[in-house]
């Protein structure tokens, strides 16, 4: 049965246990990078004598590479063994990485920072096919619409508010101190909320680890390939990191050459983008009334390509390369041109958590059982590529002299060709099963 609204789903242990262990993970991640980044950036590149932008860029690698090189033995062993006891693992492998980034901060170490961020993709790796294998056992169909739209409103949510008050905390006064023990302490509450995890049935008890992981991760993706309606999927949701990533990735740069507004401007951005989201991803259930579906899907990929145009007409304006000083959040709220921006970056975000939503409900559905983790792990290793394409392919328009408006908008125009995809995606699912209630 459906259900009426997803906050709901609070009341029930079989999913905010799971959430609040998810948020406060994510919360933690985005916490310590941002509060990394700041040190390393303010403090830490001058006295070691490097390039803090080499370090910062290095750094977003450094935690996607474990997605890449990991998720094929984070999908075995979601398969081996059972699933509740795994996420308590992996929270405490949490704790024990935390402690590391204590050291890092107190003695100044770019390296062990950096080893740490390393290691905190890793458990971030293993705990992605927990997250969503998990779901579909413990939830009905109807709920999984519900569920994931507040999955993806909490990951939004956490990194918006840890990617903020780790600035805050560590350029405060007691800020290594208060940073440190932060870090620790939201991994131990994490920890405590998964023991409230219902235990979970285990899906392959006699599967043998495979170890190699470049043939794990490439038969990851040809275990899933004859399956087109999972496969597209998984790509389509790929394509949602692609565009996010290029745009998150963006926000500080065109903040200040673009519009001429300083870094908190390029935070609101964020959390303009974070809002939008969540509010896409909450809509759906009250679209699809708890119906796994894809049909809205190709026209919220065609809503964000259409904002993404409009954001770069609304983005023309004069020379500001130079200008001081920059403006200020109430500055910028009194240009009705940049009131147009933030309007333009909550449709770009609205539409896509009104895409990635049912996109994640229709793996989960179609996904046997005992193959659902795998496939929780073939998506993490597509996004994590398709984000450093994008990465890469906003470096190479830049090098090439475009601007940042003109690269959202061949945003805009390859996203209008992925929708020709995404509707044969929804194609696809609708001849193969019909739609999932």
């Amino acid at each position: 049965m459906a259900v009426q609204s997803q906050f709901g789903l609070f009341k029930s242990r079989n999913f905010t246990p799971l959430f609040l262990t998810m948020f406060l993970g994510a919360f933690n991640d985005n916490f310590f990078k941002s509060a990394m980044v700041i040190i390393v950036t303010y403090r830490l590149a001058d006295t070691a004598g490097v390039d803090a932008r080499i370090i910062v860029t290095a750094a977003a690698g450094v935690f996607i590479l474990p997605f890449v090189l990991f998720s094929a033995i984070a999908g075995q062993m979601a398969d081996k063994y059972e699933r509740s006891t795994l996420v308590r693992k992996v929270k405490i492998a949490e704790i024990a990485v935390m402690a590391g980034a204590v050291v890092g901060f107190y003695s100044g170490s770019i390296t062990i920072l950096m080893v740490v961020l390393f290691l905190m993709g890793a458990q971030s790796t293993m705990f992605g096919p927990l997250k969503y294998s998990i779901l579909p056992q413990h939830l009905d169909t109807g709920e999984l619409i519900g569920a994931n739209a507040l999955i993806e409103t909490g990951t939004f949510l956490a990194i918006l508010l840890g990617t903020i008050f780790g600035g805050v905390f560590v350029l405060g006064e007691w800020g290594i101190f208060s940073v440190s023990a932060l870090v620790v302490g939201i991994a131990a509450a994490g920890w405590v909320a998964s023991w409230f995890i219902p235990p979970t049935r285990v899906t392959r008890p006699f599967l043998e680890f495979r170890f190699n992981i470049f043939r794990e991760t490439w038969k990851l993706v040809a275990d899933v390939w004859p399956r087109r309606d999972i496969f597209l999927s998984i790509v389509a949701i790929s394509w949602f990191y692609f565009v996010g990533g290029l745009f998150l990735s963006q926000f500080p740069t065109y903040a200040k050459t673009v519009i001429g507004a300083d870094e908190m401007v390029a935070t609101l951005f964020l959390g303009v983008f974070s809002v939008g989201v969540g509010a896409g991803s909450l809509a759906c259930n009250a679209l699809l009334k708890g119906e796994v579906s894809g049909r809205y899907v190709p026209w919220a990929a065609l809503g964000m390509a259409a904002a993404s145009v409009s954001l770069y007409f609304v983005s023309f304006r004069d020379p500001v390369a130079g200008v001081e000083p920059l403006m200020n959040v109430m500055q910028f709220v009194k240009v009705p041109l940049n009131m147009a921006v933030l309007v333009c970056l909550l449709a770009i975000s609205f539409f896509g958590g009104l895409y990635i939503v049912p996109l994640y409900a229709i793996i989960q559905c179609r996904s046997e059982e005992d193959k659902l983790a795998g496939v929780t792990a073939c998506c993490n290793v597509m996004d994590s590529c398709f984000m450093v394409v994008s990465s890469l392919l906003a470096a190479f328009m830049l090098e090439a002299g475009f601007s940042i408006p003109q690269i959202f908008l061949v945003t805009a125009a390859l996203t209008v060709a992925a929708s020709l995809v995404i509707r044969r995606t929804v194609r696809v699912q609708m001849s193969q099963r019909g739609a999932v209630k």
